[in-house]
This record gives C-alpha cells, structure tokens and sequence, in this order.
C-alpha cells in the first residue's frame, strides 16, 4: 500500500458520515450539543471541519496533546493506516491492550484519529483537517524508536565472526576433509579440533549456514570449499558479507529441522543453496535495510529494536524477529550491552600491516585484513587459533597443498611479505624454497592431456593453441588446464584437422556443473534505501506544548462548570469530558446535551459493580479489574463474557485478548476496582 498520511477532507468526512445514525450523532453532539432538525449529515460535516479549522480550537486541541498521543499519532503514520490489530502488535511491549485501545478511542472522540474500512478491514488514519498540527508530529520518530546516545563508541573487542574467521574455517575444512560420519554428523575427531581452533564458534550451525550459501558443499562424507564461490562472495562489501552470514544462520536454522524432531538426518541435512537462493536474499535484504535505520552513536533497547522489525516485516511477516536478532548477534553485526544493543563499528581495511610474524612460521592476523588476503593466506597455511586472536601456521604440509594448486614459494613469500611489511623470518623462506624443490621431483599431474603424432607436432606452435599449453610432458605429449578442452578442439579443428579425438575414463571427468556467478547481489542495490531514524526532535513543533499548558487549560475549563447550575450527575460527565479532553470552548459546556455515563464502580459499590459488569457484557466493551494481591494490586484487562452466580457469590468471566481465548473467573465481591473501557464508536461499523 502506497504510504499515505494524510487522505482528502472528503475521504474524512465520509468515513464519519457512514456511520449509523446513533454513532454518528452521539459523536457530532459532544462538539454542538443539541441538534436541530431536520438532520443533513452533509451539513453538519461542513460545519464540524469548520468548527476544527477555527485557530483557537487549533490552539486547544495542540495543548491537549501528550507525549502518549504522539507516540499513537507517530506510529499511525510510520505504519501507514494501520489496522487496530498492528497497532497492538507494535505496542505490545510497551502498552497492555486496555491502556493502548484507551489512548486510541480517545483520541477518536477528540477528532485527531478516525476509522475507515479498507478490504474488509478497519484501519486507523490522522484527520486531515488537523494537518498543521499533526505532520510535525507524524514526521518525528524518535518516541517511537528510543534510543540512548552513546558518548564514546567503544571499539569492538571480541569479533564473533569477520573475514578472518571465514578465511579461517575455508583453512579448517580444507586440512579435514572427512567431515561427516555415514549418518551424518560431524565427526568427534572434527568437532575436537573445532573447540580448540573455534573456542567461541558453533561449528554446526555456522557450517550449515555457509552451505546454505554455497560457500561449502558435501560429497559423501566430505565437506569441501566452492573456491568460485568464495572469489564471488569478495566482491561484496565486508558489511554485507557479514549481511549475507547472519541471512545464511537465519535460513538454516529456518530451514533444518531440529535434532529433537523427528525429521531430523544430521549435520549434513541436504539443502541446495539454488533452492534457497530467493529465501536467502530477501533475508539479506530485509537485515541490509534493518541495519540501514540505526546509528553507530546509539544504544537501543530490545523494544525498539522489535518495532523496527516489524515496520519492515508487517507486509508479509516472513521474518522471525528473534531469530533474525540472534542470527546478527552470531555475526557481531548487534553487540549487546547492559541489556541494549548497538550496532558493530565497519572495521576498514589498512595500510599498516595487518599480520605479525610472531614465531618464524606462524603469524597473527588483524581484523583491517583484507579479504583476498585473508582467503589466499587459508590456503597456504593452517588455522591454529580463531577466537579472540587469530593465528595460522606454514608447514610443509600447509605448503605442499599450496604447491598442489599450482601457488609457489615466491607467490607465498610475496604475500607475507606485504601483510607484515617485511617482517618475514629467513628461516621460512629458506624451508619454502626447500619445500618447493623436492615437491617438483616427484610428481603426479591432473589436467588435460593432448598428445600430437610427429607429423602433428608443429600444431603445438600455432595460436591460441600454444597458449593453452602449461607443460610439455614429453615430445608430443602436452598439458592442458582441465577446462580448455573445448577450446583447444576449437582450435585444432582452426588448424585444419578434421577428427580430434576424446578420450574419457570410466567414470568421465565432467565438471560438477556448480554455479558461482549471480548468487550475491551487493544488497546497497537490490535492497531499497531506508532513512536513519531521526533521533534528535526538532526545537520546536507545534502540538507539542508542555504538559503545564493542558494543566491550565483543563484547570479553566473546572473553573466555569463549577459557576454553571447543575445536577450531581450532569456535573461529573462534563468534569470526565473535561478531564478526557473533550472540551475546545466554553460554549462545549454550556449547550451540553449531557447522558450521563458510570464508567467506574470501586469498593463496596456492589450494585455499580454490577451494572457495569452487565453494561459491558451487552456492548462487549473491554474492563479494567483491580483486585488486591499478595504484595500489590493485581489488574486484569479483557472483554467479559458472563456475570454467572456461583455459592451465593456473582462471578465475572472475563477473556482476556493476550492469552488466545483463557477465560478469567473473578468473583465480583473481591474486585476493588471495576472500569469499562469506552469502545470506539467506529467499531460500531461492520
């Protein structure tokens, strides 16, 4: 729905006038008193925005206006026309249902709020004729979203999960290929190494996750690294890198059914990452913009943090809200602190060096790495420590491996080089070099192998044949990368020949077939820009006058009906409307047309606790009971179903609305305090 604040006058005045005739006069009579007949709604429409637009009523309605009523007036507004049941939903941390439907109904009889009925359902909107008034306060969020101002950002001293630790558990799986037992789960050899490697880590629902990423990828009990994958993933940003973790711990935990149940098939549970794909972009998205409306310079509480949320997720509410909290706070994109969160500082990559050699064949690493280092470092040495401090270690086997992928001594003793600036012991490059030599004395080639008769030979020399070839074997015999196949028959058949034999073993050497481009979209793209939150209000808005000004205004209001002659009766329903903030002018009070109304019973008042009882039951309106407890009053708010007589004693069945139908038995004598809650005249439409 396209966001609206404000809807035509028009739009207003029909809503009101849809009203059964009852609603409809009873609400027009609280403004004009009595009316003269014959009525025409239409008229009296023009006369009642008239009546709004009058700068003194303006001036009135601004000075009744609280902190409570702008908390409402802002949250209709950011949530776009919401339905009552948003509204609840938004609040609900905050406000009990009977205080929250209070602040509403009452703002509807003050003519700043007013209902409409939209695809069959009600939704709440600010009324136009107010709009000087209220789109300051409509504008200003920062009662909705409170926040505490940080005054100095700490730096972040533990780092749950960063470059490092991906490039980290890249090095981890590739030194422990046989990951999984036949069942499925991870091997307690693995699961040993991880503790001491990973002390803060939980390797199966990280490893799940950057499955789900395509980051890593079973066959049969081996867990291996998509090296395509992992290039792709470095050209995004290091916030959104961390975006698409937390999405990836969202979507396994969502997707994988717990251990407890019954569908349960281990650690390495089956899941496609194309078959997640949508799933796990909408998610990375949906944190992208979530991260998007808060400071680095503030603290939130968790209530505030939630109605973010739910202002992103209330189209379709495909987002657990705790879930996707966790998932941050797993990837150290939240930090909690004194039980509110903020958001991680971006840790920037660095000129200065970024590793330590602190023995001649290990190095710390730092977190301003960056991360091609970080992943070309994982794969020519071995992860010894990734909590607090991270550290990998050279050995001979880290640096066959290496060697294996076609990565040399130099390319290795460049790279340690420039991390540490230079600081590289001697005796590391000596064993490199070593290492390197007796590697190319005995070895066993996997490529692509093109074999020329001697007539055939000088076909090696042309191009781009000749620049496929990475090794003459022997003569006549040439290698090829795995995948140039295609290209070199291209290139052969160029050349004249007409018949290129393809030789395959048993088993065929097709690639897997495993997708690497297109998976991360940098999410500053695909994910539509949300505005910060504006934490700071403006100096000045208008709607927005100390409290001391209602105080006097409702005090001058007390001060003419005590002069005015009236019965006991008529004199509190006009001091209620007073104190509710119904009254604008003097003129409200004198042509009152007043029915009276007993909203509250306390006490030994048996029979108004009754009649109340039973008022309610008819309309349906929601209570408030106070009953005295242990320590405090016990106060219990919900629709009453029933006044049933039990043992000589009347007892008030009562629903509450927060615990999905429970009924609650009160018995009526032990009720020290009994309220019906106005309902909305707009609910009497349906």
């Amino acid at each position: 729905m396209k966001n609206v604040i404000f809807r035509p006058v028009e739009f207003w005045k029909a809503s009101i006038t849809t009203l059964p005739d009852t609603a409809f006069f009873e609400l027009l009579r609280t403004v004009f008193g009595k009316i003269k007949t014959p009525f025409n709604k239409q008229i009296l429409m023009d006369d009642l925005e008239k009546f709004l637009s009058r700068s003194d009523i303006k001036k009135n309605i601004a000075c009744y206006i609280d902190k409570n009523d702008r908390c409402i007036i802002a949250a209709i507004a950011a949530l776009n026309e919401p339905t009552p049941g948003d509204m609840e939903i938004f609040h609900s941390n905050e406000l009990s249902y009977a205080v929250l439907h209070d602040l509403v109904v009452n703002l509807e009889e003050r003519f700043i709020i007013y209902r409409f009925w939209e695809d069959k359902k009600s939704r709440l909107a600010l009324n136009p004729v107010l709009k000087s008034i209220l789109s300051p306060i409509a504008s200003d969020r920062s009662l909705l979203f409170p926040s505490v101002c940080i005054d100095e950002v700490p730096q972040n001293t533990a780092v749950l999960f960063d470059d490092r630790i991906l490039a980290a558990l890249l090095s981890f799986v590739s030194q422990n290929t046989e990951f999984y037992r036949s069942a499925g789960t991870i091997r307690q050899k693995v699961l040993n190494s991880s503790k001491k490697a990973f002390p803060n880590l939980p390797l199966q629902t990280i490893i799940g996750a950057l499955r789900i990423l395509g980051l890593f990828y079973t066959s049969d009990e081996n867990l291996l690294p998509d090296y395509g994958r992992f290039s792709s993933f470095g050209s995004l940003s290091r916030q959104e890198r961390m975006e698409y973790c937390a999405a990836g711990i969202y979507c396994y935990r969502d997707s994988v059914p717990p251990r407890e149940s019954g569908n349960y098939r281990g650690d390495a549970f089956s899941i496609s990452p194309w078959l997640l794909r949508e799933k796990v972009q909408y998610c990375a998205s949906f944190i992208h913009q979530f991260i998007c409306l808060l400071d680095t310079k503030r603290l939130y509480p968790i209530t505030t943090l939630q109605k973010f949320l739910f202002l992103l997720n209330r189209s379709n509410q495909a987002i657990n809200s705790g879930m996707i909290i966790e998932a941050m706070e797993r990837t150290g994109l939240l930090v909690p602190e004194s039980k509110q969160y903020r958001l991680a500082l971006p840790i920037e990559e660095s000129a200065a060096p970024v590793a330590a050699m602190d023995t001649p064949f290990s190095l710390l690493v730092y977190p301003e790495i960056a991360y091609n280092d970080a992943i070309n470092l994982s794969a020519v040495s071995k992860v010894v420590e990734a909590g607090l401090n991270v550290r990998f270690e050279l050995s001979r086997e880290t640096a066959v491996l290496a060697f294996n992928r076609g990565i040399s001594a130099g390319t290795i003793i460049e790279l340690l080089r420039r991390l540490s600036h230079n600081r590289i012991d001697e005796n590391l490059i000596f064993a490199l070099h070593d290492w390197e030599k007796l590697h190319s004395e005995v070895v066993l080639r996997k490529g692509l192998v093109l074999t020329l008769s001697p007539e055939r030979r000088y076909l090696a020399e042309t191009k781009p044949l000749s620049l496929m070839i990475t090794e003459t074997i022997a003569p006549g015999i040439y290698l090829l990368p795995q995948t140039a196949e295609n290209k070199a028959a291209e290139a052969l058949h160029k050349a004249g020949v007409d018949i290129v034999a393809r030789r395959r073993n048993q088993d065929g050497d097709e690639s897997s077939g495993r997708p690497t481009r297109g998976f991360f979209m940098p999410l500053h793209t695909s994910a539509p820009h949300q505005d910060r939150i504006q934490h700071t209000p403006p100096a000045a808005k208008s709607g927005s006058l100390p409290d001391t000004s209602a105080s006097v205004l409702i005090g001058g209001f007390h001060s003419i009906l005590n002069k005015m002659q009236l019965g006991l009766e008529e004199r509190d329903e006009l001091a209620a409307r007073i104190d509710r903030r119904l009254v604008l002018c003097e003129t409200q009070l004198k042509n009152a047309l007043v029915r009276y109304e007993k909203l509250a019973a306390r006490g030994l008042d048996y029979a108004g606790k009754a009649m109340i009882a039973k008022q309610a039951i008819s309309m349906q309106s929601p209570v408030e009971v106070v009953c005295p407890g242990r320590h405090n009053q016990e106060h219990i708010f919900g629709i009453p179903k029933a006044l049933e007589k039990a043992g000589g004693e009347s007892i008030l069945i009562i629903e509450s609305p927060d615990d999905q139908g429970n009924a609650i038995r009160v018995p009526l004598g032990k009720i020290s305090m009994l309220r019906r809650i106005k309902k909305s005249i707009f609910e009497t439409v349906i």
